[in-house]
């Protein structure tokens, strides 16, 4: 019977083929089954065998073989149709799914919205979204499914505009959605840059959510957090994160990362602290993990880092790639580059993300020609450098004033590695170039930029000019910055910094003016230390702290004692037309200096004072650390938000160029 049967499908060979595929055994049985009990329609059974035997290729991998059963067989199945489209997926072959596409235009099956929505996710797969759409356009009942499967496509190509418009249609429609949709439509606007406001339209979207009760939806909640968080908007991420019912892991990372992502180390690891005591059934997995890690960098959290490290090789996490990089990166902004090289030794795999977070590590402490080493032996190991590779090894060069090595670098670029610059590496260039003094190059490389420059690029020319007091250059950068960056109180804090340098008073009275016009606030300066594994956080305004007042009379003492040594204020830092003992006095209530005196008072003799810093480390700052360091006879480690500063004997790593 088996014989007969296959001399329907007209080859030999084909029958010879499938007995050597165990698969098929089970589809024999019913075949020989129904031929020895006579059944009335014959025809009717060898269409179901010749069903079967398709369904079976396709298990086995013979797609091709299948689309040849396919050819003879007049009433394929939906289930024999839906492993058709499956297999050519599986096996990424363009060609057949044409080809199972066509033969399915010519069926019964052709308006049949569950295969219509296995061919969308089918050219989705293979990478042709455009196909995608014309099964769509040419669907005439389009069930929820159908919507979702184009939706998934769209957003995972970055087509977000599109995306929303067909969002719009099909609520005009009248069609509801469901978690799946509105997980896609978050998604959508954070994948591509739309014409329309994205942050508005993802505010829309929480509307939708929460008019149609799905803001109990966890999947739903969880992707709107996350949208929030890309944007910055931490109060509604927070407010999202607070107002859900329930919580798994995947939403507690999610919070854990917008905090870490944001600049508020300390409320990440506050919620991780809080996630472990509450959430008992959410185990931190690697993504939590990587946020955590980021966490411990933003506070030079050492000890909580080495913590955080035991509980990732307890939990077997330590052969996951992004997390030996996020430690990587830890160890080195904590001041340990050692245990950070020790980690990258011991990786049994590397990525370039890898190499680019130990060359970012050698970068911030100012070992430029390390990190411009490091980056070569990358190469040299068969590692393609990315486009972030080039951030970090000119950002290396621009901390260690490396100017014609980082201009040779820059120009490899595109001739040998086919990567066009970015405004980041431009920036960087700027920075290099003006640090070094060399201003006149820095504004070459703007003009002769093939991208509009942004506000990176004015900025690092405005940062330059305040270390070099270049009024007219100032002037020019400012005004482009103000422009690009309207609320950006910092340019404005720097411009009026120059000014300061020149001993341009009306102007700085002028620019502060400007600040108060338009509402705008300085950042203020906050710094942490971590001492016994709890991070303690100053700001010159905080009257909270217990031992404020101890720190101000211990900072005062000592002020006295290094005058008599040698040390002279540099009120010039001081934007403000007070006396010099007034000066004096908001000097001394730097974060720095009070997170300098907390540790010399609450650590050991010879610890190591770990500090970081929110803004630039003033030159007075700069200048009392180097005193403290000597007649303390400490190492002070100062993390600014440009590079790191190792305090020893007196002497500064950065050599006083920073």
């Amino acid at each position: 019977m088996w014989v007969l049967q296959s001399s329907q499908i007209g080859s030999q060979a084909t029958f010879q083929s499938h007995l050597c595929y165990p698969a098929l055994a089970s589809s024999r049985l019913p075949v020989s089954f129904v031929a020895l009990n006579h059944s009335a329609n014959p025809e009717k059974d060898i269409k179901s065998s010749n069903n079967q035997l398709i369904q079976s290729l396709c298990r086995g991998g013979n797609l091709k073989q299948a689309i040849q059963v396919l050819s003879s067989e007049l009433n394929p199945s939906q289930q024999t149709y839906e492993l058709l489209i499956y297999s050519c997926a599986q096996q990424s072959s363009l060609s057949n799914g044409l080809e199972v596409h066509r033969h399915l235009a010519n069926s019964v099956f052709s308006q049949d919205p569950f295969l219509a929505t296995k061919l969308i996710n089918m050219y989705n797969e293979l990478g042709y979204v455009d196909h995608a759409r014309k099964v769509f356009d040419e669907t005439q009942e389009k069930t929820i499914y159908v919507w979702n499967a184009l939706f998934r496509a769209l957003a995972m190509v970055g087509c977000g505009e599109e995306l929303l418009d067909l969002y719009g249609q099909m609520n005009w429609m009248g069609m509801a959605s469901d978690r799946f949709t509105y997980t896609y439509v978050l998604k959508a606007c954070v994948v591509s840059d739309l014409t329309l406001c994205p942050l508005q339209k993802g505010k829309e979207i929480h509307a939708h959510i929460l008019r149609h009760g799905f803001d109990t939806n966890i999947h739903v909640m969880t992707t709107l957090l996350d949208v929030y968080a890309k944007f910055g908007c931490v109060s509604y991420a927070s407010f999202v994160f607070g107002a859900m019912p329930v919580k798994n892991f995947v939403s507690w990372s999610a919070m854990i990362a917008c905090y870490a992502k944001n600049e508020m180390p300390m409320k990440a690891l506050e919620l991780f602290q809080q996630m472990m005591l509450e959430a008992s059934d959410s185990v931190p997995n690697s993504v939590t993990m990587v946020s955590v890690l980021q966490a411990c960098s933003g506070v030079s959290a050492l000890q909580l880092g080495k913590l955080i490290h035991a509980y990732i090789l307890r939990r077997g996490l330590d052969s996951i790639l992004p997390v030996l990089s996020a430690l990587i990166t830890m160890y080195g902004r904590c001041g340990e580059i050692a245990l950070g090289q020790r980690v990258f030794d011991n990786m049994k795999k590397r990525d370039v993300v890898s190499w680019n977070s130990l060359i970012s590590i050698y970068g911030i402490h100012g070992f430029g020609k390390k990190a411009i080493q490091i980056f070569e032996n990358m190469i040299h190991q068969g590692v393609t450098p990315s486009y972030i590779s080039f951030i970090t090894v000119l950002g290396a060069c621009s901390h260690a004033g490396l100017v014609e090595e980082g201009k040779m670098l820059f120009e490899s670029m595109h001739r040998k590695y086919r990567i066009h610059p970015g405004m980041e590496h431009y920036a960087c260039m700027v920075d290099l170039l003006g640090r070094a003094n060399r201003l006149d190059e820095a504004i070459k490389v703007i003009e002769d930029m093939r991208l509009e420059p942004g506000p990176t690029v004015w900025g690092s020319l405005l940062g330059a000019c305040r270390i070099h007091c270049n009024v007219e250059l100032a002037e020019r950068a400012s005004s482009k910055l103000f422009e690009l960056e309207p609320t950006n109180a910092g340019n404005y804090v720097l411009l009026a910094d120059v000014y300061a340098g020149a001993q341009m008073w009306n102007e700085v009275k002028n620019v502060r003016k400007l600040l108060e016009t338009r509402s705008l606030q300085k950042i203020p300066g906050c710094s942490w230390t971590e001492v016994k594994r709890k991070i303690y956080s100053f700001n010159s305004v905080d009257e909270c702290n217990p031992q404020i007042e101890e720190l101000r009379a211990f900072l005062i003492k000592l002020s006295t004692e290094m005058k008599e040594r040698g040390y002279v204020p540099q009120t010039d830092v001081v934007l403000y037309d007070l006396d010099e003992e007034e000066k004096e006095r908001i000097l001394l209530g730097h974060s720095e200096k009070l997170a300098v005196a907390f540790g010399l008072i609450n650590t050991a003799k010879g610890e190591t004072i770990r500090i970081t810093k929110n803004l630039r480390l003033c030159e007075d700052c700069h200048a009392v650390t180097k005193f403290i360091s000597k007649f303390a006879n400490r190492e002070i480690l100062v993390r600014d938000v440009n590079r790191f500063h190792h305090f020893r004997d007196g002497v500064c790593s950065c050599a006083d160029y920073w």
